[in-house]
């Protein structure tokens, strides 16, 4: 006769109720009634009205107070500073005009403002995005960009509707920290042409390289990062006594450092602005920013078809030259979103579909003002939380004072030297390059290891896009590879007197796996002589269906053959159900279960 399966389920704390096979509806009776008298203590906190966890700003601006409205104020304005002369530069790296980084700076600002959920994210042009989409739509008409917005805000749109953010976690760290140190490596790399002055669209060969260095673009490139990076330590300066004047001048040299990019910009450009009034544009030593052609953006639906030097562009034609784009873009968002939002979300409570909601808005506003794809930036992010904002309000001051830059600034765009905005890129980005788990990774694990080298060769040799799909598909690889091949440990166990072969998973254990635990139980068998009998733990079968009751009832029967008893050890009673009833088959929880008649004695 099997086993009786005697899980000990104690009501009363008394230890006089057991729940086993023949009173196991009473007991699930007792234990429902108990269940539901807890349920009626404790209950989970009410969750708020679709509409509200939706349209976020309805859950806080009921209690919006004016201490909170001050702080935005100053982290919006402060923000705003920052997020100008970064727009500029990341237009320049995406290859399109000033004005482009500027649309995408204010819509995103301001729709993140009604439906964000974490203060301090910035949506708009990132280092990223910018290297995203001059990898997909490099030397391609403006219209094409707009749309990959559109398509890129769809996409995640649908993705924050459906609840996808899970994709995300097929992408795991070394994956993701080659993937941004390899975009920053890039970036810094195409940004040295114009830092340097060298206006050749190709580099022909290393000698020509150097010979084309325009000494006037270099010294200036090379002082805007020195200044930079000197700048950027201001911040980190001590003073030896902690006074009301130190604690003042501290504030200071925090603001100033924070305002390094705008400062570096301004002073630059105005610098060339009394070089062209003194002389003339042509005697100006630098390269320059593009003209501005216009300024104000206006509401237009995204060009889905177009005419551009006497061709037609169709949507299936954007398609095409898009490619894979169309979905890489905004997994990249998504990735980047969902990490800043997790670095700076209280209590651990972050809303992934809300923001990935958000992100899609914002992206699909954008494309109405010919906005190029953004995402949340993480020293934005820093710098809003070193500013004190309170609510995504600030989002609103920052849109605002951008918006300003569009209506009076954009005439001046065209007199910042093209040097002093790769400067800022550069200083941006190369702290972003993180060479650290080549030593830590090869010391505790070796396929994370090669995982990252591979993603990062894979981002410098063939593109970004195809790193971080070659870092998909190993990690894909690996999970399949852990669930055909589950650890099992094998070991001759003693109960008493008795010996029994003792066979545990050592992790979970789907279909994919019965196989593999099918040849262990064999190979014991094999090893140990079929003297003993076998006994399996159970309790990380995952999934149980019918590639399990097949595999147990065909091992089964080749046990009886060689007369060993086959013990199923902590199996749950629904699991044990649905396997046929045979005299070869046990079930047990405990050890001493194992030999009853040797317990009896």
């Amino acid at each position: 006769m099997p086993f009786k399966k005697k899980l000990s389920f104690d009501a009363n704390g008394d230890g006089e109720v057991k729940y086993t096979e023949k009173n196991g509806d009473d007991c699930y009776e007792l234990s429902h009634s108990l269940e539901m008298d807890m349920q009626s203590r404790y209950s989970a906190p009410k969750q708020a009205h679709w509409l509200l966890r939706r349209i976020f700003i309805l859950t806080w601006i009921r209690s919006y107070d004016r201490s909170q409205a001050f702080a935005d104020l100053i982290a919006g304005i402060t923000l705003g500073l920052t997020i100008i002369p970064q727009s500029i530069a990341y237009a320049a790296l995406a290859g399109l005009s000033s004005e482009y980084g500027l649309y995408s700076a204010f819509i995103g600002s301001i729709i993140y403002v009604f439906f964000g959920t974490i203060p301090q994210v910035s949506i708009g042009p990132t280092s990223l995005m910018a290297i995203m989409t001059l990898q997909f739509c490099a030397d391609k008409p403006v219209q094409i960009v707009i749309v990959l917005a559109f398509l890129a805000g769809f996409v995640e749109l649908l993705m924050g509707v459906f609840q996808l953010g899970f994709i995300v976690s097929f992408i795991p760290a070394p994956v993701t920290k080659a993937f941004t140190s390899g975009t920053a490596v890039i970036v810094v790399l195409a940004q040295i042409k114009s830092l340097l002055g060298i206006r050749l669209k190709k580099v022909p060969s290393i000698g020509d390289y150097f010979t084309n260095i325009h000494l006037s673009d270099a010294i200036l490139g090379i002082t805007c990062i020195c200044l930079l990076l000197a700048l950027r330590l201001l911040s980190q300066v001590k003073f030896k006594q902690d006074t009301p004047l130190t604690q003042r001048l501290k504030k200071v040299l925090w603001y100033i450092s924070i305002s390094r990019n705008a400062l570096i910009v301004f002073f630059s450009g105005l610098m060339v602005y009394i070089w062209v009034h003194k002389s003339s544009m042509e005697a100006v030593p630098f390269a320059l920013s593009s003209k501005v052609a216009s300024a104000m953006p206006s509401i237009k639906l995204p060009p889905f078809a177009f005419e551009h030097q006497n061709r037609t562009y169709v949507f299936t034609d954007i398609l095409h030259e898009l490619g894979s784009g169309v979905i890489l873009v905004p997994i990249v968002a998504v990735l980047a979103n969902v990490a800043i939002a997790k670095a700076f979300v209280k209590d651990g409570k972050l809303d992934a579909s809300q923001e990935m909601l958000t992100l899609g808005l914002c992206n699909l506003a954008g494309s109405f003002f010919s906005a190029m794809p953004t995402c949340g930036a993480f020293t934005r992010s820093a710098v809003s939380q070193a500013s004190g904002v309170r609510t995504p309000m600030a989002g609103i001051y920052t849109g605002l004072i951008v918006l300003s830059a569009l209506s009076i600034l954009t005439p001046y765009f065209q007199y910042i030297p093209r040097s002093s905005l790769a400067a800022v890129l550069i200083a941006a980005v190369v702290f972003m390059i993180d060479l650290t788990p080549i030593k830590e990774l090869w010391r505790t694990n070796k396929k994370d290891f090669f995982s990252w080298t591979g993603s990062l060769v894979m981002c410098l040799v063939a593109g970004v896009e195809m790193g971080l799909l070659f870092g998909i598909v190993v990690s894909m690889i690996c999970i399949l590879l852990r669930l055909g091949n589950p650890r099992i440990e094998v070991s001759l166990k003693q109960w008493e007197s008795q010996y029994y072969v003792h066979i545990e998973p050592q992790s979970d254990i789907f279909y994919t796996g019965v196989d593999m635990l099918r040849t262990e139980i064999v190979a014991a068998c094999q090893l140990y002589r079929n003297d003993f009998p076998i006994v399996v733990q159970c309790s990380r079968f995952m999934q149980f269906d019918a590639t399990f009751v097949e595999m147990l009832n065909a091992v089964a029967k080749e046990l009886a053959n060689d007369n060993v008893v086959l013990v199923l050890q902590h199996m749950s009673l629904k699991q044990q159900q649905m396997l046929p009833v045979t005299s070869n088959i046990r079930f047990c929880n405990e050890d001493q279960e194992l030999f009853p008649q040797e317990a009896k004695q």
